[in-house]
């Protein structure tokens, strides 16, 4: 004899856990857990007992549970036991299973009345039982006996807590009929977790051991001492029924009978009983799982609304139907065109969050790394200045020059241009490495077709690589351009007059004072001896730069004025994940506190790339690192006479003004170059050849060839859409089948006396 309600619901619940398994997921009813409190003997194991049908827990007066046991069922076609101590044995013999769960007892407690609030979990299979978890714990007592520990009161209390406290846990507070039932333990400690009484069921035992002529009728009717759910009567097996292995079928029909012949109970004997309760407890699961069922039917409808759209486009898809493939041909290049021209014009859907890309990255490229190198190259003042002595001694030859020879000019300028042809190629190299990542981004669209998506980036790379050599011809010409003629006419070239008049540090170009060039977070790098790596605020002005401790800029730290200052790479430490650059004063001065050089780090190398740019604009330039410097300069470039330094002095000016003219036209028209010759040059090419270079490399069956993996998702798809029809149309039938019962009234339940 089983518990025929948990039966019924059970074909319903594994109909809905099979149509979600179908779908790849888990049908999460989270079903809630059944726990029986009370004292001792009070008939606590027998309710259990009687709920799953079987007789398998241990018997006997005095305190018998001693460790809290956590009873999983689980629905299963064979039915046997195990524990979770001793996972390996199936128990098939239940009277196994109690010795079993006596000796684990005695184990941890020891055979003198010892207790343990380590769990002890046995979990039971069968095809009569609902996944459900019932918790049978030891009774409440407030006397120690054997081995117990003087606190045994609060240890028993403490362990039913862990228990009952949880919100998913439905209370039996059993009291036997012959105690004081305003003065029970359980129907106490049920009313400090659950003050509303809406998880706690009366469950009232040992009604045919009440003295001759009273009754728990009043009790019963829920009059007496009122609880939210009312009570339930039952009438458990004796221990002489027990030890004379009395079966739960016979106990339920003795039950039964004692309610039907006592007149005190006769008219309530459809309440009353295992079978009630049992009713009672079913149909509190019921609820729980028409709770649960709208939730789980929008989360079903959302996820078919958004397979809708693709599948109606599969519903009568044909694989082999060459008007579909070229349909599909089409569109893709389409769309392929579109979305590189996006990433590189920029627009507002698909913009990526993470890191900068495309057109963001080019704009970087063009005018932040670009200008840094050219201005790396151009300033080296000493070897510059070196340069030019040479020039002019090897102009003059023998002779002693009275006039600052033009041709010295000349040559030192030209040499400088031809130092411009690195950094504009190196530009266009790191263009082009952006156009072939952007290419292979938006080409991740047709995954679905591998040998389309593979012929497509073939074809636009190998553009963009015959582009790469015209890109650099042309950028190597407007050098050759500026070489083969310098115009000493130019407007903004200063002349020899003003070159000879004009001091080199007046001519050092700033912004406008004051004026904000950048501003942002930047991890100061100082030694733990001094205070630690630190991040804070940066600003920097054209005359100096200032942190702060945040971006409110009201607490400064410190004010760094740019003068002599200087900025040279720093390498990364072995365990820095930052990238560090520094500034350092060229007088070999303390930059910050007893500091020679301020190490500032940033996230990523184009963040370092960004803020020397910045730099750059604030006149701060980078330091060298030619070797030539660093070694003894000849004695006879700095024992010059007078009027030789003079006229260094006037072609460094000279030098400085027409090569600033030259950087200016040079960081104009490269951009524009690569933009005319590489750029819109491959979005052209995608626009209007693509198709035609594609249909021309391969026939159109072997470029629309779907990859595995596309078909896979497909049938995947399809099979998904129908198993969410299949699982909402089981919840239709859950919904319809079962019935929910409302939440009984509150009651007034002040009598029940706070535990204290």
């Amino acid at each position: 004899m089983g518990n025929r309600g948990m039966e019924d619901l059970i074909p319903l619940i594994n109909k809905l856990q099979d149509a979600f398994s179908s779908i790849g997921q888990s049908c999460n009813l989270d079903l809630p857990q059944i726990a029986v409190v009370g004292g001792q003997s009070a008939g606590k194991s027998s309710v259990l007992e009687n709920f799953v049908g079987r007789d398998f827990l241990p018997r006997g007066s005095g305190i018998v549970t001693r460790r809290p046991l956590i009873l999983q069922l689980v629905n299963n076609k064979a039915e046997y036991a195990e524990f979770l101590h001793c996972k390996s044995k199936k128990f098939v013999d239940f009277e196994e299973v109690r010795a079993e769960i006596e000796a684990e007892t005695d184990r941890i407690t020891g055979s003198n009345k010892g207790i343990s609030n380590i769990p002890i979990n046995l979990r039971v299979f069968s095809p009569h039982v609902l996944n459900l978890t019932l918790i049978d714990l030891p009774g409440m007592t407030k006397v120690a006996v054997g081995d117990q520990p003087v606190d045994i009161e609060h240890q028993i209390r403490d362990m039913l807590l862990q228990f009952i406290t949880k919100d998913s846990c439905l209370i039996l507070a059993v009291t036997p009929a012959n105690t004081d039932l305003a003065n029970s333990d359980a129907l106490k400690i049920a009313k400090e977790v659950d003050p509303q009484g809406l998880r706690t069921i009366g469950v009232i035992t040992k009604l045919d051991l009440m003295d001759e002529g009273t009754d728990a009728k009043d009790v019963l009717e829920n009059k007496l001492l009122p609880l939210r759910r009312g009570y339930i009567g039952v009438v458990n097996r004796s221990q002489k029924d027990i030890d004379g292995k009395k079966d739960i079928r016979a106990a339920l029909a003795a039950e039964r009978k004692f309610f039907l012949s006592h007149p005190a109970y006769r008219h309530m004997a459809e309440r009353m009983g295992t079978p009630h309760l049992q009713k009672a407890l079913n149909q509190q699961l019921t609820n729980h799982i028409r709770d649960t069922l709208p939730g789980l039917r929008s989360k079903l409808q959302s996820q078919m609304l958004s397979l809708e759209k693709e599948v109606e486009e599969y519903k009568n898809f044909r694989p082999d139907d060459p008007t579909r493939k070229t349909k599909a041909l089409l569109q893709m290049v389409q769309q392929f065109g579109v979305d590189f021209e996006k990433r590189i014009e920029g627009s507002g859907d698909q913009v990526d969050t993470n890191e900068l890309s495309g057109g963001a990255k080019i704009n970087r490229i063009f005018h932040e790394r670009f200008p840094f190198e050219l201005v790396k190259i151009v300033f080296d003042e000493k070897e510059l200045r070196r340069e030019i002595s040479h020039a002019i001694k090897n102009v003059h030859g023998v002779r002693t020059g009275l006039f600052t020879p033009d041709l010295a000019f000349e040559v030192i300028v030209k040499k400088q241009i031809v130092k411009l042809k690195t950094p504009c190629l190196k530009c266009i190299d790191l263009v082009i490495q952006e156009l072939i990542n952007t290419v292979r981004q938006c080409s991740n669209k047709l995954n679905s077709y591998p040998r389309l998506r593979e012929e497509t980036e073939r074809i636009v790379t190998t553009h963009i690589r015959e582009r790469e050599g015209k890109s650099k011809d042309q950028v190597l010409l407007l050098i050759d351009i500026e070489l083969s003629y310098i115009n000493t006419n130019h407007e903004d070239f200063i002349g020899f007059a003003n070159a000879q008049q004009r001091n080199t540090a007046a001519n050092k170009k700033r912004a406008i004072p004051n004026q904000v060039i950048r501003k942002g977070w930047l991890t100061l790098n100082i030694s733990i001896m001094k205070g630690g790596s630190k991040e804070y605020w940066f600003v920097l002005t054209a005359e100096s730069l200032s942190w702060y401790k945040d971006e409110e800029e009201k607490e400064k730290k410190y004010m760094l004025p740019l003068d002599n200052l200087k900025i040279r790479d720093v390498e990364k430490g072995f365990m820095s994940t930052k990238h560090i650059f520094a500034i350092f004063n060229t007088e070999q001065r303390n930059v910050y506190k007893d500091l020679r050089q301020v190490e500032l780090a940033c996230d990523s190398q184009e963040d370092v790339d960004s803020w020397k740019a910045s730099f750059l604009r604030a006149g701060v330039y980078p330091e060298k690192d030619q070797t030539e410097n660093e070694e003894a300069a000849p004695a006879d470039t700095f024992s010059m006479d007078p009027q030789l330094e003079r006229q260094v002095e006037t072609i460094r000016n000279l030098v400085d003004s027409y090569i600033g003219i030259i950087n200016k036209s040079i960081r104009d028209l490269v951009p524009k170059t690569i933009m005319h010759l590489m750029i819109n040059s491959a979005k052209d090419f995608i626009h209007s050849e693509l198709l035609a270079y594609l249909y021309s490399s391969a026939d159109q069956n072997s470029l629309m060839e779907e990859s595995a993996d596309q078909a896979q998702r497909r049938d995947e798809m399809l099979r998904m859409y129908h198993a969410l029809k299949e699982a909402l149309h089981i919840i239709g039938d859950l919904t319809a089948s079962t019935i929910s019962t409302p939440v009984p009234p509150p009651v007034n339940n002040t009598w029940i006396q706070e535990a204290r």
